[in-house]
C-alpha cells in the first residue's frame, strides 16, 4: 500500500537542534502535501507552542498534542478530542508530585485562555521558575490544585532533577499501576520534566483514530520520530522511521533510520520513502 498519511514529531525530528524549522524540511513537507498526502504533527508540545510550527508547514487540520491527550484543529483551535485524568488519579498525582515541588497542570485552554495552572511552592526547581517566566501569559497561579480545573487536567507535570524524578516515577508506577502513563524527558528550561497522562493515551492512539476517520489504514501511515513517546507510533505504522539522533531503543523498533535532525533527516526520509514512490 502507498503512503497516504505522514505523522511527524517536532522536537528532535522536524526541528533542528536549535529548535528551528529548517527550509529543507518545509520544502519537503510542501511537496508531500502537493501529492495529496496528509501530514499530521504528533508532538508532546502544547497546542500553544506546537501550532506555530504546524502553520509554518501549511497545516490547518487536526494535529496531535500533549503526547496524544489532545487533538486540535490547527486553523480554528477547535478541540477534536481530549483525554483528561480521572479525578482520583489527578488528586493522587498532585499529592505525590507536590511533595517535591509545585505541579504544573496542563489544561485545554489556549487560544481562549491560559493552558497551565500551578501554585506557589517553596521547593520549586529553578527550571520551574524559568518556565513560568517564559510563559507569563500562559499560566495561572491558584491557591489549591486539589480539584481539577478548567473542566479537567490533560497532564500533570513536575520539573526537577532526573534522579529524583526517576524515584518518583517508580513510586507512581507502584501507586497508580495502570491508571496513568508516566514519562520523563529533558526540559529546555533545564533539568527534566516528569509528565503524567491518562492511561491509554499515546501519540499512536490519537493518530490511529484520526487516520481511521479519514479512511486511512495503519499500513498507509509513515511515522517519523526520535523519542520514547514515538516508539508505539513507529512500531505500528506501516513504515516507522527513526531519526539518526534518536535514542537506541527508538531505532531498535524502527523499520529504517534516517539522518539526524541537524542533517535534515526528515527531508531525507521523505525523499526516499514518499517522493520517489
Amino acid at each position: 500500500m502507498g503512503v497516504r498519511l505522514v505523522a511527524l514529531d517536532l522536537d528532535g525530528t522536524a526541528l533542528d537542534p536549535s529548535g528551528s524549522l529548517r527550509p529543507a524540511v518545509e520544502r519537503c513537507v510542501a511537496r508531500v502535501r502537493e501529492r495529496g498526502i496528509r501530514v499530521v504533527i504528533t508532538t508532546g508540545r502544547r497546542f500553544r507552542t506546537g501550532r506555530p510550527f504546524a502553520e509554518r508547514l501549511g497545516l490547518a487540520g487536526p494535529c496531535v498534542f500533549h503526547h496524544g491527550a489532545l487533538v486540535k484543529e490547527v486553523a480554528s483551535g477547535e478541540t477534536r478530542a481530549r483525554h483528561d485524568l480521572p479525578d482520583p488519579t489527578y488528586r493522587a498525582a498532585v499529592a505525590a508530585l507536590g511533595r517535591l515541588g509545585p505541579p504544573i497542570v496542563f489544561v485545554d485552554g489556549f487560544p481562549d485562555r491560559e493552558d497551565m495552572v500551578t501554585t506557589r511552592h517553596a521547593r520549586a526547581h529553578p527550571a520551574h521558575d524559568r518556565y513560568l517566566a517564559d510563559n507569563r501569559t500562559a499560566h495561572r497561579l491558584v491557591d489549591d490544585l486539589e480539584a481539577p480545573t478548567d473542566g479537567g487536567a490533560l497532564v500533570v507535570a513536575l520539573m526537577g532533577e532526573e534522579r529524583r524524578l526517576g524515584r518518583l516515577r517508580a513510586e507512581l508506577d507502584t501507586q497508580l499501576g495502570d491508571e496513568a502513563v508516566v514519562g520523563i524527558h529533558p526540559s529546555y528550561a533545564g533539568g527534566h520534566l516528569l509528565e503524567l497522562l491518562p492511561a491509554g493515551v499515546s501519540k499512536w492512539s490519537a493518530l490511529r483514530t484520526l487516520a481511521a476517520e479519514a479512511g486511512i489504514a495503519p499500513p498507509e501511515i509513515l511515522a517519523i520520530g526520535d523519542e520514547m513517546n514515538d516508539v508505539e507510533m513507529l512500531r505500528h505504522a506501516g513504515l516507522g522511521v527513526a531519526m539518526g539522533n534518536a535514542r537506541p531503543a527508538v531505532k531498535d523498533v524502527a523499520d529504517h533510520v534516517t539522518a539526524t535532525n541537524a542533517e535534515d533527516g526528515v527531508a531525507v526520509a521523505r525523499e526516499r520513502f514518499v517522493l520517489q514512490t
